[in-house]
C-alpha cells in the first residue's frame, strides 16, 4: 500500500466523520428551535417546583411535628418515625412531579419500583420484620431511655431507641443491640416505669433470738436509711424456717434511682443493728448424737 492511497483513505474518513458531525449539529439545531424553548421553560419551572416544594416539605414536617406535640405525644420515637413518613412520602410525590414537568414518562418507573420493593420485600424480611416491631414499640412505648430493663433475656438501661433496634448497657457497661423483632417478640420486665421499687432482702437469725425484737429492730434500722421510702411502708417478716437460721424477709421501698444504694446500704445497717442489740446471725450448723451402745 503506497502512501498516496492511505491519505486517500484518512480523508475519506475524515469526511464520513465530518458528515456524521454536521448530521448531529443540524439534528441538535432542529431540536433547538422546534423544542428547546419549551424544554427550557420546563427546567426552569421544575426547578422553582422543586425549591418551592423543599420549602413546603420542611413547613409541612415542622407542622406535623408540632401538632403531635401538642396533642400531648410525649413518644418521641413515635413522632419522628410519623415525620419522617410524612416527609418522605411528600418527597416522592415532589419528585413525581418534577419528571412528569420535565416530560419524563413516570409510569413505567412507578411500575419498576413497585416490583422492586415486591423484590426486596422478600429479600429484607428480617429488617422489615424489625421496622414493623419497632413502630410498635413507638406505638405502645413500654420502656424509654434511661429505664432498667429485660428485655430478650437481657438486663440494663436503655441507652436508645431507634426503628431498628433497642441499645442497652449492662450494669457491668456492656453494650447490647437487641434487634426490635426479639425485644418485642419476648416478654418485657421494665424496672423503672412506675418511679419505685420493692428492695427485697434476706436476713437469718438464731433460733434463740426474740423474733419480734428483730424484726422491730430491722425496721428502725431501715427508717433510718437514707433512700428509704416511708410510704409505702418498709416491711419485715418470717420467710421461713431454715436449717440453721430463721430467715426474714427484709423489704423497704425506694425510689427506682435509690434502689442499689438502698439494697446494699439495707444490709450493712440491719448488720449493724443486730450487732449492736444482741441479734445473732448465725454460721451454718449442724447438731451430731452419738448413740452409745
Amino acid at each position: 500500500m503506497n502512501e498516496s492511497s492511505v491519505t486517500n483513505k484518512v480523508a475519506v474518513c475524515g469526511d464520513v466523520v465530518v458528515q456524521e458531525v454536521n448530521k448531529y449539529v443540524e439534528i441538535a439545531k432542529a431540536w433547538l428551535f422546534e423544542k428547546g424553548i419549551d424544554f427550557a421553560i420546563n427546567a426552569a419551572v421544575a426547578l422553582v417546583i422543586l425549591l418551592v416544594g423543599w420549602i413546603a416539605i420542611k413547613v409541612i414536617s415542622a407542622l406535623v411535628n408540632r401538632a403531635m406535640t401538642k396533642g400531648g405525644m410525649k413518644n418521641t420515637l413515635l413522632s419522628d418515625f410519623v415525620t419522617s413518613v410524612v416527609r418522605k412520602g411528600c418527597w416522592a410525590v415532589l419528585i413525581v412531579m418534577v419528571l412528569s414537568r420535565l416530560g419524563i414518562n413516570v409510569g413505567p418507573i412507578i411500575a419498576g419500583l413497585g416490583v422492586t420493593g415486591f423484590i426486596l420485600g422478600f429479600a429484607f424480611q428480617e429488617s422489615l420484620g424489625n421496622l414493623a416491631s419497632g413502630l410498635m414499640i413507638a406505638i405502645n412505648e413500654p420502656f424509654k431511655v434511661g429505664d432498667y430493663v429485660i428485655v430478650a433475656g437481657l438486663d440494663g438501661a436503655v441507652l436508645k431507641v431507634d426503628m431498628m433496634a433497642t441499645v442497652l448497657a449492662t450494669a457491668d457497661n456492656k453494650k447490647v443491640v437487641i434487634p426490635n423483632k426479639s425485644a418485642w417478640g419476648s416478654p418485657i420486665t421494665n424496672f423503672s416505669a412506675l418511679g419505685r421499687r420493692r428492695v427485697d432482702l434476706k436476713v437469718g437469725i438464731a433460733y434463740s433470738s426474740d423474733i419480734g425484737k428483730a424484726i422491730q429492730i430491722a425496721l428502725d434500722a431501715l427508717n433510718k436509711l437514707p433512700g428509704v421510702l416511708q410510704e409505702p411502708k418498709a416491711d419485715v417478716s418470717i420467710a421461713s424456717l431454715d436449717d440453721s437460721a430463721v430467715t426474714l424477709n427484709v423489704r423497704p421501698w425506694a425510689n427506682c434511682s435509690d434502689y442499689w444504694g438502698v439494697y446494699s446500704g439495707g444490709y450493712k445497717a440491719v448488720k449493724e443493728a443486730f450487732d449492736a442489740n444482741g441479734i445473732a446471725i448465725p454460721f451454718p450448723q449442724m447438731d451430731v448424737h452419738l448413740n452409745q451402745q
